[in-house]
This record gives C-alpha cells, structure tokens and sequence, in this order.
C-alpha cells in the first residue's frame, strides 16, 4: 500500500513539473474579430497556458462593443482595429484605450462584383463604366483609408489636406461614382448580392466572406500601410506581466511563420 502511494505521489509530482494548475492560473480575456484575429489568438492560446496564462477569447463582428467591453472594464483587451482608428474612438467616446502591441497588416482592398468581371481584369479605371457604386466603410478612419485608396488608383480626386476625407471631399469624380457609405462588415454581402458594383473592403471581412485580398480584389493597399492591427488595452494594465507574455507571444517566430504561411500575403506580420 505504501509503494502504491508513494507512486501516486510521485507521478502527481511528474506532473506538477511541467502544468500549471488550473487556480494558478492568470486569465486574460480578449474580444477579437473572427478572421484573422481569432484565429491567431487560437494559434497563441497553447503558449500562453504554458506560461501560466488562460487566453478567454470571444469574437465580435462589429467596430464599438469591442472597445466598449474593455474601456468598461468587462473584458481586458480586444485585437481587432488599427492605432488610426483607436486614436479617433479615444477622441470621439473619451476613451483612453493605448496599443498594448503591433501585431499585422490587413491590406484594404478594392473589388469588383460579378458583373464587372471583364473590366475587372483590365485594371484600366479610364475604361470604368459611369455612375457605379461603390460601397466604402462609413466609420470615419476606414471610409478615409478606403477613399485613399480609390483616389490613388484613379477613381476620384480629394480636397487636399484633410486627414480623414469623407465623401463630402470628393472634388474630383470622372466616372460620376455614387459611393455608398456602409457598415464595414456589411460590404462584402452588399457585394455579393450585388448591391453595389465595387467595395473597398478591410481584409478581416473579405476574408470572412472567402474574398482572397490577392487573388480576387481589383486594386490592393500597399505594404507601406500605416494601417497595422493591434492588440488594445486599458493603460493600468501595460505592466501586468500576464499581458507582456501576450506581447511576446503574439511576436514570436511561431506567430510569425503561422500568419505568413497561412495567408500567403494577404495579412503580413507588422513585426
């Protein structure tokens, strides 16, 4: 009997080397988008609990309740949005959420629904049909991202100077464009069902929607984005040792090779 405790003592001691029980844990709980940033918290998960920390990940599909959950203290960070547009919700909700890390680049891209498919692959915006649609994201940071975009590739032309153009500051429109101004997580079906001949779509929707940024958009944002996503948290929590393993984590080689072997391009490591 003594030998049979003495190995239950032993083996549960085995154990106890390398897990972390359950009430020693740390937990972090953070509201992320579906794709692809959900999908690399899941990739994340594992490391951490080998680090003592339970990732809690809940996916959300819009771009306010993520930042309202952690600014009221309901959860403790959320990775779904770029610095510009955490910069313009502080201002506007008089939040104070920082960065707590850079972590990828969505690169914004423009697509053509079906019916556009010959003019799609021309490229050529002199031969564009006049007076399409075209859908754009209508919160402030990403609707001007989006006309950035299609005023670079020849679509419109922008009052100069203003940091967040809205289509109120289109001077320019060749084509008689009508844009359309849409939720960004609506786009990609208002593309699909045709209600809008264009989109300018963020890549975590389209990829959603099984729209490849490269293999399927007409024009794409450049690598030199400033546009990079991060993961946001309240600024007491910048030096809580369970958030800088999820820094560390979330920069790791693993991370890395995940994101550049999974989407191939379509979402690049901004570390």
């Amino acid at each position: 009997m003594r030998v049979i405790k003495n190995i239950l003592l032993s083996g549960l001691f085995l154990c106890g080397v390398n897990t972390v029980f359950a009430a020693d844990m740390e937990v972090i709980t953070i509201a992320a988008s579906p794709t692809p940033q959900a999908d690399i918290l899941r990739q994340v998960k594992p490391m951490l609990a080998k680090e003592g920390v339970e990732l809690e990940i809940k996916e959300f599909s819009d771009y306010i309740i993520p930042n309202q959950v952690v600014a009221q203290k309901q959860m403790d960070a959320n990775f779904f949005q770029h610095q510009p547009y955490l910069t313009q919700f502080n201002k506007n909700k008089g939040t104070n959420l920082v960065s707590l890390v850079v972590v990828h680049i969505e690169p914004m891209a423009v697509y053509a629904n079906s019916t556009l498919s010959s003019w799609a692959k021309t490229h050529d915006v002199k031969k564009l049909p006049s007076g399409l649609k075209i859908g754009v994201p209508n919160d402030p940071t990403n609707e001007g991202r989006a006309l950035a975009i299609l005023q670079k590739n020849g679509f419109i032309t922008l009052k100069s100077g203003v940091e967040l153009p809205t289509k109120r500051e289109i001077v320019g429109n060749p084509h008689k464009i009508d844009i359309v101004e849409l939720d960004a997580a609506m786009l990609p079906r208002m593309l699909i069902q045709k209600q809008v001949d264009l989109a300018v779509i963020n890549s975590n929707f389209a990829l959603g929607a099984k729209l490849n940024p490269l293999k399927d958009s007409v024009f794409i944002e450049g690598s030199d984005s400033p546009y990079a996503n991060i993961v946001a948290i309240r600024p007491d929590e910048l030096k809580e040792d369970k958030m800088q393993k999820l820094a560390k984590a979330l920069h790791s080689p693993k991370i890395k090779t995940y994101i550049l072997n999974t989407y191939k391009g379509a979402i690049v490591p901004a570390f």
